[in-house]
């Protein structure tokens, strides 16, 4: 095909098509879609790219396309061709302006509401596109295609590969870094999951796969993330800078230099063209599936681009798949979406067989699983310190619907104990219940004082276990009502006298309904006196979550605001858990933004 010409599908080459059939479809629908509000159809783009009678010089059409910093330099060099060479769209040149930006940062942007200054967006994993679509509730933010493909491996300085049996040894994603970790065999480190998409992957990848080894999973992936949480790097641009730079610093014990890394293949790819040939890195490919970065081309301000930008911004689409701009990014490590795997790409990088570089990729992890992975990562990071209050009045005897006739408290109880498995010992976690008239006058009991997960208890037990126990054995007070606001300040009072510092501290309240004592304080009262608590230098943020159809979901949010915090509402006590690891996960970040 002429290289000024449009191929018969826009998309083919760059959809990608091992993602699976729901992926197709939606890459297929994306494209439809930005075709379509760019006024025309495939074949009328094409007829306009067709036309070259004009020059191009007079016209150009002007394109901002903002791209995760490993990949920006082979989109660059596309763009400077397509200037050079005159490649035109309807006739007219395209002037693409690339710029290099961090992909969290471009999501997190999203979140000001202000007009984004780019039109094009090719972060490094799609999981980024969905952060700001949910960040923006914008569905104008549609993944029109993939420009290239990068396997998410542990990369290893010679010395350590050897000692973990490199090539011939191959492992699950679980057994690869517990091998790694196993008596400080390893120095192992990884870029910060709140910022790297590979670091995040991969994590959520270690996840899965000791779940598939028994009961305890999740807390092994959460010892496992606290051990890599002691040398975590701020971004993707920084892990493969703390690697040990000869075999002498890989063997001896210099604590400074990591002698393992989370990396993508294109970052080990990078990283071996820039050292000699012994010093290059080894990659391991977890046998049990390599999660990918993607590089989603995505439409950012479609709708308010004209045709002429809409129909540009698909022609390089296009342009980005055609022979020579494969070979571009090939040539800087990258693989062709839907292909498979290049074996000069995979042995520069540091792959050799038996290593499975070739195999299937693993799934890409749900947005739960993500979420999950992430909330779990905030709380190892930054040990937590929580007060859980839980709502007992008669009310959280109601029923469940779809849940096999289970009760709120009963849905309540299990996602709580649930949730308790993501903490670490470190983790310092109390309950309290309330309804009304529960203790004396009072409307709330302090069942269990918040103390280390990892502390003894009476019996032989731990804090852990007697929380487990006191969460398993909570109970609806029958013709109990709902004393929310004195319990409410009551447990924030506590909370603010014994701030831990260095630590993620919050008052976590669950509630099925609205206030119901008459003679407690006012919900105005409430929220004057709450703010007067807080202290912006000891923040302790109220997470309200609104559980079930009859909780007033605009009263928790109020009264969580009132503190720095943030209030939600669940119609499925099921979801309990996801959504406290959200929010910590979130007012943590807030916090460190601070």
């Amino acid at each position: 095909m002429g290289r000024h010409s449009l191929p018969d599908d826009a998309a083919t080459g760059s959809t990608g098509e091992g993602r699976g059939s729901a992926r197709r479809r939606t890459v297929a629908l994306a494209t439809a879609l930005v075709l379509a509000v760019a006024g025309g159809t495939a074949i009328a783009v094409q007829r306009g790219l067709l036309t070259f009678s004009h020059s191009c010089a007079a016209s150009a059409v002007r394109l901002d396309l903002v791209a995760s910093p490993d990949v920006a330099p082979a989109v660059k060099a596309v763009a400077d061709r397509a200037r050079k060479e005159k490649i035109t769209s309807d006739g007219s040149c395209m002037d693409v302006r690339v710029t290099a930006r961090d992909s969290y940062e471009v999501a997190a942007s999203f979140t000001s509401g202000a007009k984004p200054d780019f039109s094009v967006w090719i972060p490094d994993a799609s999981l980024w596109v969905d952060r700001a679509k949910d960040t923006s509730g914008s569905a104008s933010v549609v993944t029109a295609g993939h420009v290239a493909d990068s396997p998410v491996a542990l990369a290893a300085v010679p010395a350590a590969a050897k000692s973990l049996g490199w090539p011939q040894r191959t492992y699950t994603w679980a057994e690869l870094t517990e091998a790694a970790a196993q008596d400080g065999k390893v120095r192992l480190g990884a870029a910060d999951p709140a910022h790297s998409a590979a670091g995040l992957l991969a994590l959520s990848s270690i996840g899965k796969s000791a779940a598939g080894q028994g009961p305890d999973g999740s807390t092994r992936t959460a010892a496992l993330a606290k051990l890599l949480s002691q040398r975590v790097s701020a971004s993707d641009g920084q892990v493969a800078g703390t690697l040990a730079r000869d075999s002498s610093a890989a063997e001896t014990g210099d604590a400074r230099r990591n002698q393992a890394v989370v990396l993508s293949e294109q970052a080990a790819f990078a990283y071996n063209a820039s050292h000699g040939a012994g010093q290059g890195l080894r990659l391991f490919y977890p046998k049990d599936g390599a999660a990918q970065l993607d590089y989603p081309y995505t439409m950012v301000r479609e709708a308010g681009m004209s045709t002429d930008e809409s129909r540009a911004a698909m022609r390089f689409l296009t342009l980005l798949g055609d022979p020579e701009s494969v070979r571009v990014l090939a040539g800087q490590g990258f693989r062709t979406p839907g292909k498979p795997a290049a074996g000069p790409v995979a042995s520069a990088a540091g792959g050799s067989s038996p290593q499975p570089y070739a195999s299937a990729t693993a799934d890409p992890p749900s947005a739960q699983e993500l979420q999950d992975t992430l909330g779990m990562w905030t709380i190892t990071v930054q040990s937590a310190r929580l007060t859980t209050v839980v709502d007992a009045s008669g009310s959280m005897a109601a029923t469940v619907p779809g849940s096999g006739g289970q009760s709120r408290m009963e849905v309540t109880k299990a996602s709580l104990i649930q949730a308790l498995t993501q903490f670490t010992p470190e983790d310092e976690i109390g309950l309290w219940d309330f309804s009304t008239h529960l203790d004396g006058s009072r409307d709330y009991r302090r069942l269990v004082p918040t103390a280390r997960l990892g502390d003894p208890a009476a019996g032989g037990r731990t804090q852990r276990d007697r929380l487990s126990a006191a969460f398993a054995a909570l109970q609806p007070v029958p013709g109990g009502a709902t004393g929310l606001f004195d319990t409410t300040l009551a447990a924030y009072k506590e909370a603010t006298s014994t701030y831990a510092r260095g630590k993620f501290n919050a008052v976590v309240l669950l509630t099925d309904g609205a206030n119901e004592d008459p003679g407690s304080i006012s919900r105005a009262d409430l929220v004057t006196q709450l703010q007067k608590l807080t202290d912006p230098s000891k923040p302790v943020p109220l997470i309200a979550i609104a559980v079930g159809p009859d909780a007033d979901r605009d009263e928790v949010r109020q009264i969580a605001k009132a503190t720095g915090g943030a209030g939600y509402q669940v119609n499925d006590p099921a979801d309990i858990q996801a959504v406290i690891l959200q929010a910590i996960m979130a007012l943590g970040q807030a916090q460190h933004r601070g």
